[in-house]
Protein backbone atom coordinates (compact mmCIF):
# COMPACT_ATOMS: atom_id res chain seq x y z
CA UNK A 1 0.00 0.00 0.00
CA UNK A 2 1.23 3.53 -1.35
CA UNK A 3 1.45 6.26 1.52
CA UNK A 4 1.00 9.91 1.07
CA UNK A 5 0.00 13.18 2.84
CA UNK A 6 -3.06 15.50 2.84
CA UNK A 7 -1.75 19.09 3.78
CA UNK A 8 -3.92 22.00 3.47
CA UNK A 9 -1.88 25.09 2.73
CA UNK A 10 -2.87 28.13 4.33
CA UNK A 11 -1.38 31.58 4.28
CA UNK A 12 0.64 32.83 6.29
CA UNK A 13 2.23 29.21 7.62
CA UNK A 14 2.31 28.11 3.98
CA UNK A 15 5.48 30.03 2.85
CA UNK A 16 7.29 29.40 -0.61
CA UNK A 17 10.42 27.90 1.74
CA UNK A 18 7.99 26.22 3.79
CA UNK A 19 6.02 24.33 0.86
CA UNK A 20 9.81 24.14 -0.52
CA UNK A 21 10.75 22.28 2.36
CA UNK A 22 7.90 20.28 3.52
CA UNK A 23 7.74 18.92 -0.40
CA UNK A 24 11.38 17.65 -0.63
CA UNK A 25 11.57 16.47 2.92
CA UNK A 26 8.00 14.62 1.66
CA UNK A 27 9.73 12.91 -0.76
CA UNK A 28 12.99 12.35 1.28
CA UNK A 29 10.53 10.40 3.47
CA UNK A 30 9.64 7.80 0.84
CA UNK A 31 6.31 9.65 0.60
CA UNK A 32 3.95 8.64 -2.48
CA UNK A 33 1.82 11.99 -2.53
CA UNK A 34 0.98 15.39 -1.73
CA UNK A 35 -2.43 16.18 -1.89
CA UNK A 36 -4.58 19.02 -1.82
CA UNK A 37 -8.37 20.46 -1.06
CA UNK A 38 -9.67 23.43 -3.04
CA UNK A 39 -11.50 26.30 -1.82
CA UNK A 40 -11.43 29.34 -3.63
CA UNK A 41 -13.92 31.61 -1.19
CA UNK A 42 -15.10 31.42 2.26
CA UNK A 43 -18.10 32.66 4.18
CA UNK A 44 -18.94 33.91 7.50
CA UNK A 45 -22.50 33.02 6.96
CA UNK A 46 -22.79 29.20 5.03
CA UNK A 47 -25.97 27.29 4.19
CA UNK A 48 -24.17 23.87 4.99
CA UNK A 49 -21.13 23.55 7.24
CA UNK A 50 -18.00 21.33 6.86
CA UNK A 51 -18.32 18.43 8.55
CA UNK A 52 -14.62 18.12 9.45
CA UNK A 53 -15.25 21.15 12.42
CA UNK A 54 -17.25 21.75 15.59
CA UNK A 55 -18.40 25.10 14.57
CA UNK A 56 -18.91 24.30 10.73
CA UNK A 57 -16.14 26.00 9.04
CA UNK A 58 -13.00 25.29 7.87
CA UNK A 59 -9.99 26.41 10.37
CA UNK A 60 -8.04 29.05 8.46
CA UNK A 61 -5.34 31.04 10.78
CA UNK A 62 -6.07 34.60 12.11
CA UNK A 63 -5.97 36.60 8.11
CA UNK A 64 -4.86 33.41 6.18
CA UNK A 65 -6.62 31.48 3.54
CA UNK A 66 -6.05 28.59 1.85
CA UNK A 67 -3.61 28.95 -1.36
CA UNK A 68 -4.83 27.89 -4.71
CA UNK A 69 -4.06 24.37 -5.93
CA UNK A 70 -3.13 24.94 -9.45
CA UNK A 71 -0.02 27.50 -8.44
CA UNK A 72 1.17 25.54 -5.39
CA UNK A 73 1.37 22.22 -7.54
CA UNK A 74 3.30 24.01 -10.12
CA UNK A 75 5.46 25.38 -7.29
CA UNK A 76 5.67 21.60 -5.72
CA UNK A 77 6.42 19.99 -9.18
CA UNK A 78 9.12 22.32 -9.79
CA UNK A 79 10.84 21.48 -6.23
CA UNK A 80 10.20 18.03 -6.41
CA UNK A 81 10.76 15.30 -9.07
CA UNK A 82 9.29 11.85 -7.38
CA UNK A 83 6.18 12.75 -5.26
CA UNK A 84 3.13 12.58 -7.12
CA UNK A 85 0.54 15.41 -6.97
CA UNK A 86 -3.29 15.34 -6.34
CA UNK A 87 -6.27 17.35 -5.68
CA UNK A 88 -8.73 16.37 -2.80
CA UNK A 89 -10.53 17.27 -4.31
CA UNK A 90 -11.04 20.03 -6.90
CA UNK A 91 -14.64 21.73 -7.11
CA UNK A 92 -14.88 21.23 -10.97
CA UNK A 93 -19.02 22.05 -11.14
CA UNK A 94 -17.88 26.02 -9.80
CA UNK A 95 -14.93 25.54 -12.44
CA UNK A 96 -14.37 26.77 -16.02
CA UNK A 97 -14.03 23.50 -17.70
CA UNK A 98 -11.87 24.54 -20.30
CA UNK A 99 -9.77 26.71 -18.28
CA UNK A 100 -9.23 23.40 -15.90
CA UNK A 101 -8.72 21.06 -18.96
CA UNK A 102 -5.90 23.30 -19.53
CA UNK A 103 -4.57 23.64 -16.15
CA UNK A 104 -4.58 19.94 -15.35
CA UNK A 105 -2.63 18.82 -18.44
CA UNK A 106 -0.44 21.43 -17.92
CA UNK A 107 0.25 20.53 -14.09
CA UNK A 108 0.64 16.99 -16.11
CA UNK A 109 3.44 17.76 -18.52
CA UNK A 110 5.37 20.18 -16.14
CA UNK A 111 5.50 17.43 -13.15
CA UNK A 112 6.37 14.31 -16.39
CA UNK A 113 2.91 13.33 -15.54
CA UNK A 114 2.81 13.18 -11.73
CA UNK A 115 -0.67 14.49 -11.11
CA UNK A 116 -3.97 12.93 -9.94
CA UNK A 117 -7.14 15.08 -10.71
CA UNK A 118 -9.04 14.09 -7.72
CA UNK A 119 -12.81 15.40 -8.26
CA UNK A 120 -16.29 16.13 -6.29
CA UNK A 121 -19.17 18.03 -6.62
CA UNK A 122 -18.71 20.71 -2.98
CA UNK A 123 -20.71 21.27 0.12
CA UNK A 124 -20.19 24.81 0.41
CA UNK A 125 -23.51 26.34 -1.87
CA UNK A 126 -22.28 30.21 -1.30
CA UNK A 127 -19.08 29.06 -3.31
CA UNK A 128 -20.31 27.57 -5.85
CA UNK A 129 -22.83 30.35 -6.85
CA UNK A 130 -20.61 33.38 -6.03
CA UNK A 131 -18.12 31.22 -9.22
CA UNK A 132 -21.18 32.16 -11.25
CA UNK A 133 -23.23 28.90 -11.31
CA UNK A 134 -26.20 27.29 -9.92
CA UNK A 135 -26.14 24.64 -6.82
CA UNK A 136 -28.97 22.70 -7.69
CA UNK A 137 -27.60 20.81 -11.02
CA UNK A 138 -23.82 20.68 -9.86
CA UNK A 139 -23.73 17.07 -10.36
CA UNK A 140 -24.81 16.94 -13.68
CA UNK A 141 -22.79 20.03 -14.75
CA UNK A 142 -19.83 18.10 -13.12
CA UNK A 143 -20.91 14.77 -15.45
CA UNK A 144 -20.97 17.46 -18.63
CA UNK A 145 -17.99 19.28 -17.39
CA UNK A 146 -15.62 16.19 -17.12
CA UNK A 147 -16.68 14.92 -20.82
CA UNK A 148 -15.59 18.10 -21.69
CA UNK A 149 -11.77 17.78 -20.63
CA UNK A 150 -11.30 14.24 -21.22
CA UNK A 151 -12.18 15.04 -24.84
CA UNK A 152 -9.85 17.46 -24.75
CA UNK A 153 -7.36 15.48 -23.57
CA UNK A 154 -7.64 12.78 -26.17
CA UNK A 155 -9.07 14.22 -29.19
CA UNK A 156 -6.81 16.54 -31.26
CA UNK A 157 -10.14 18.47 -32.53
CA UNK A 158 -13.03 18.57 -30.42
CA UNK A 159 -16.98 19.54 -31.29
CA UNK A 160 -19.05 20.23 -28.38
CA UNK A 161 -22.64 20.30 -27.95
CA UNK A 162 -23.63 20.15 -24.48
CA UNK A 163 -26.27 22.20 -22.41
CA UNK A 164 -23.46 24.32 -20.99
CA UNK A 165 -20.71 24.35 -23.25
CA UNK A 166 -21.12 24.56 -26.67
CA UNK A 167 -18.12 25.25 -28.72
CA UNK A 168 -16.43 23.59 -32.38
CA UNK A 169 -13.25 22.37 -33.81
CA UNK A 170 -11.75 23.38 -30.47
CA UNK A 171 -7.72 21.88 -29.82
CA UNK A 172 -6.19 21.87 -26.82
CA UNK A 173 -2.35 21.21 -26.33
CA UNK A 174 -0.09 20.11 -24.98
CA UNK A 175 -2.24 16.56 -24.61
CA UNK A 176 -1.07 15.16 -20.73
CA UNK A 177 2.03 13.01 -20.47
CA UNK A 178 -0.50 10.19 -18.62
CA UNK A 179 -2.44 7.90 -20.94
CA UNK A 180 -5.16 8.16 -21.88
CA UNK A 181 -5.22 10.99 -19.81
CA UNK A 182 -4.81 11.89 -16.48
CA UNK A 183 -6.30 9.71 -13.93
CA UNK A 184 -9.55 11.15 -12.47
CA UNK A 185 -9.76 10.24 -9.06
CA UNK A 186 -13.70 11.10 -7.65
CA UNK A 187 -14.40 11.46 -4.63
CA UNK A 188 -18.24 11.63 -2.30
CA UNK A 189 -20.47 9.15 -0.87
CA UNK A 190 -23.87 9.89 -2.42
CA UNK A 191 -24.80 7.38 -5.34
CA UNK A 192 -24.49 10.10 -7.97
CA UNK A 193 -20.87 9.77 -6.62
CA UNK A 194 -20.72 5.80 -7.09
CA UNK A 195 -22.14 6.52 -10.30
CA UNK A 196 -19.59 9.42 -11.76
CA UNK A 197 -16.54 7.04 -10.63
CA UNK A 198 -17.98 4.29 -12.79
CA UNK A 199 -18.80 6.51 -15.40
CA UNK A 200 -14.93 8.92 -15.34
CA UNK A 201 -13.21 7.49 -12.45
CA UNK A 202 -10.01 5.54 -12.50
CA UNK A 203 -10.53 5.43 -8.36
CA UNK A 204 -12.23 6.52 -5.62
CA UNK A 205 -11.54 8.60 -2.91
CA UNK A 206 -13.14 9.06 0.40
CA UNK A 207 -12.06 11.30 3.08
CA UNK A 208 -11.85 10.75 6.99
CA UNK A 209 -13.11 7.38 6.34
CA UNK A 210 -12.14 4.79 9.42
CA UNK A 211 -11.69 1.09 7.94
CA UNK A 212 -15.44 0.49 8.82
CA UNK A 213 -16.74 3.26 6.73
CA UNK A 214 -14.52 2.30 3.93
CA UNK A 215 -15.90 -1.13 3.97
CA UNK A 216 -19.52 0.43 3.77
CA UNK A 217 -18.66 2.89 0.51
CA UNK A 218 -16.52 -0.17 -1.04
CA UNK A 219 -20.11 -1.74 -0.89
CA UNK A 220 -21.98 0.84 -2.65
CA UNK A 221 -19.20 1.57 -5.18
CA UNK A 222 -19.63 -2.18 -6.34
CA UNK A 223 -22.99 -2.11 -6.14
CA UNK A 224 -22.72 0.88 -8.69
CA UNK A 225 -20.03 -0.99 -10.95
CA UNK A 226 -23.08 -4.22 -10.92
CA UNK A 227 -25.96 -1.28 -11.94
CA UNK A 228 -23.93 -1.07 -14.75
CA UNK A 229 -22.97 -4.28 -15.83
CA UNK A 230 -19.50 -3.62 -14.86
CA UNK A 231 -17.23 -5.18 -12.10
CA UNK A 232 -14.78 -2.96 -10.28
CA UNK A 233 -11.05 -3.66 -11.57
CA UNK A 234 -7.92 -4.36 -9.76
CA UNK A 235 -6.64 -1.17 -11.60
CA UNK A 236 -9.06 1.15 -10.17
CA UNK A 237 -7.72 2.85 -7.03
CA UNK A 238 -9.45 2.88 -3.68
CA UNK A 239 -7.56 5.94 -1.98
CA UNK A 240 -8.53 6.78 1.66
CA UNK A 241 -7.32 9.83 4.21
CA UNK A 242 -7.74 8.12 7.63
CA UNK A 243 -9.26 10.06 10.89
CA UNK A 244 -6.56 12.25 11.82
CA UNK A 245 -6.62 10.64 15.29
CA UNK A 246 -6.64 7.09 14.43
CA UNK A 247 -3.38 5.21 14.67
CA UNK A 248 -1.07 3.16 13.17
CA UNK A 249 -2.43 0.20 14.05
CA UNK A 250 -5.72 0.21 11.85
CA UNK A 251 -3.37 0.58 8.64
CA UNK A 252 -3.98 -3.62 9.16
CA UNK A 253 -7.78 -2.90 8.49
CA UNK A 254 -6.83 -1.17 5.26
CA UNK A 255 -4.62 -3.43 3.44
CA UNK A 256 -7.46 -6.12 3.74
CA UNK A 257 -9.71 -4.23 2.04
CA UNK A 258 -7.77 -3.47 -0.59
CA UNK A 259 -6.87 0.18 -0.08
CA UNK A 260 -4.12 1.32 -2.86
CA UNK A 261 -2.95 4.39 -0.75
CA UNK A 262 -3.66 6.01 2.59
CA UNK A 263 -3.34 9.73 2.36
CA UNK A 264 -2.69 10.50 6.15
CA UNK A 265 -3.91 14.17 6.89
CA UNK A 266 -1.03 16.36 7.89
CA UNK A 267 -3.14 18.52 10.51
CA UNK A 268 -1.18 21.76 10.90
CA UNK A 269 1.24 23.76 9.44
CA UNK A 270 2.78 24.93 12.13
CA UNK A 271 6.76 24.29 12.03
CA UNK A 272 6.70 21.93 15.57
CA UNK A 273 3.54 20.59 13.87
CA UNK A 274 5.48 19.36 10.71
CA UNK A 275 8.26 18.64 12.30
CA UNK A 276 6.39 15.79 14.56
CA UNK A 277 3.98 15.08 12.08
CA UNK A 278 5.84 14.25 9.00
CA UNK A 279 8.39 11.43 10.93
CA UNK A 280 5.12 9.81 12.06
CA UNK A 281 3.47 9.30 9.04
CA UNK A 282 6.94 8.48 6.93
CA UNK A 283 6.94 6.07 9.48
CA UNK A 284 4.04 4.24 8.18
CA UNK A 285 5.84 4.03 4.78
CA UNK A 286 8.53 1.44 6.12
CA UNK A 287 4.97 -0.72 7.99
CA UNK A 288 3.07 -0.45 4.48
CA UNK A 289 6.82 -1.48 2.64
Amino acid sequence: MKIGVFATFMSPNATPQMIRDFGQRAEGAGLESIWMGEHVVLFDKQTFGYSGSKDGRIPTPPGGGMLDVTATFGFLAAATSTVRLGTGVALVPQRNPIYTAKEVCTLDWLSDGRFDFGIGVGWNKEEVEACGYRWEDRGQRCNEFLEVMRKLWTEPVVDFNGKWVKFATAKLDPKPIQKPHVPIIVGGYADAAFRRAVQFGAGWYGFNCDPARTKDMLKKLDAAFAKAGKKRSKDFQIIITPPIALGADAMKGYVELGVDRLVVNLGGQKPKQVDRRLPEIGSLVKMAA
